[in-house]
């Protein structure tokens, strides 16, 4: 009688275990294409040239870190810059309004944020948008890290409940709308930071504490590995070039 009520007590675990895992998945999933519903449009029309132009000059104090192309660096060891190109408009818009609100914090972009009217910061946005995304050195990593890196990004580990990227960052992992980046050929050392800061609660923009809460269960060494894989990702599918 003992082992059939334990048979029945692991049976029931395991159950519930994979639920909550397919629950969840399908939540993510669900959200994501919520946002992807409200965000793509904008996205697919055309950028208005104007706008462009005034984004240029409005993003004359970016270039120094951000680099004129908008490719960002990597700065491993010290502070990195992502790249921005290949981000949707809308997701830009976002960030350097959460800047400016105080629901993101960093000492480097503040300021600059700050500078920036709400009309600036919608051109500055289309104009990053509008650049043609340039390839960049692949940062080295073995093998069995890339591998690694690779599983998490597009299976996760539902051991231990950490969600595939893919989940929630849509195809090839190239972003929807303006809630979920495109982290495809972003710098690993600032896909890391980012991660860090989520995992320590230092940046808690996130929808719904998604982010948080998978930051919270991965290693210092699953964060290296999905950061190397992303980031010799190409930025943007290959049917599409800017």
């Amino acid at each position: 009688m003992k082992k059939l009520i334990l048979d029945i007590n692991v049976d029931s675990e395991g159950f519930m275990n994979n639920q909550i895992k397919r629950s969840l998945g399908r939540s993510i999933a669900v959200a994501a294409l919520g946002v992807g519903l409200l965000g793509q449009g904008a996205w697919a029309e055309d950028l208005d040239p104007e706008a462009i132009e005034r984004g240029k000059a409005a993003a004359a104090t970016c270039v120094a870190c951000h680099q004129a192309d908008g490719s960002g660096m990597n700065n491993e060891g010290a502070e990195p810059w992502p790249r921005l190109t290949g981000l949707h408009p809308d997701y830009i818009v976002t960030q350097l309004t959460d800047f400016k609100e105080g629901r993101r914090t960093n000492a480097s972009m503040q300021p600059f944020a700050n500078m920036l009217d709400d009309e600036q910061v919608h051109d500055v946005a289309v104009y990053y948008s509008s650049l043609e995304v340039t390839a960049d050195a692949s940062v080295e990593a073995s093998e069995a890290l890339l591998e690694r890196g690779r599983e998490l990004a597009l299976n996760g580990d539902w051991d231990r409940y950490i969600v595939a990227c893919v989940s929630c960052h849509g195809p090839g992992n190239h972003g929807v709308g303006s809630t979920f980046p495109n982290i495809s050929g972003q710098h690993p050392a600032y896909i890391v930071k980012q991660l860090q800061a989520w995992k320590e609660g230092e940046r808690e923009n996130d929808p719904l504490g998604l982010m948080k809460s998978i930051a919270q269960r991965m290693t210092q060494e699953d964060m290296q590995a999905v950061a190397a894989w992303l980031g010799q990702q190409p930025v943007l599918p290959e049917n599409n070039s800017k």
